[in-house]
């Protein structure tokens, strides 16, 4: 059984035991299990249920295993011939989640 959920402003396919590092949830403290609500399809099998735009009744239920911050993104960006460089540094905040359940109607 898989589901495909938005957060954040994407979407996952998640399964029973994934991990996977979403955009950091402001509301959700390491340990602690957080429901998301918005699936967009379940697949049990040979069963497929698609939402327009989300599947009613359905959730996945994920347990917070940390709050942390992503790998450093570096960007150069440098003009030709007019002596311009500039480095910046970025470091997005992410919300890791281990899913616990998938539940459909």
């Amino acid at each position: 059984m898989y589901a495909i959920v938005k957060t954040g402003g994407k979407q996952y396919k998640v399964e029973v035991g994934n991990v996977l590092a979403v955009e950091k949830l402001n509301e959700a403290e390491v340990g602690k299990e957080v429901v998301l609500d918005e699936v967009l399809f379940v697949a049990d099998g040979d069963k497929a249920t698609i939402g327009k735009p989300t599947v009613s009744g359905a959730s996945v239920v994920a347990k917070v295993k940390s709050q942390k911050r992503a790998p450093k993104v570096l960007v150069f960006k440098r003009r030709p011939k007019k002596g311009y460089k500039k480095l910046q540094g970025h470091r997005q905040y992410i919300t890791e989640l281990e899913i616990t359940s998938i539940k459909a109607n």
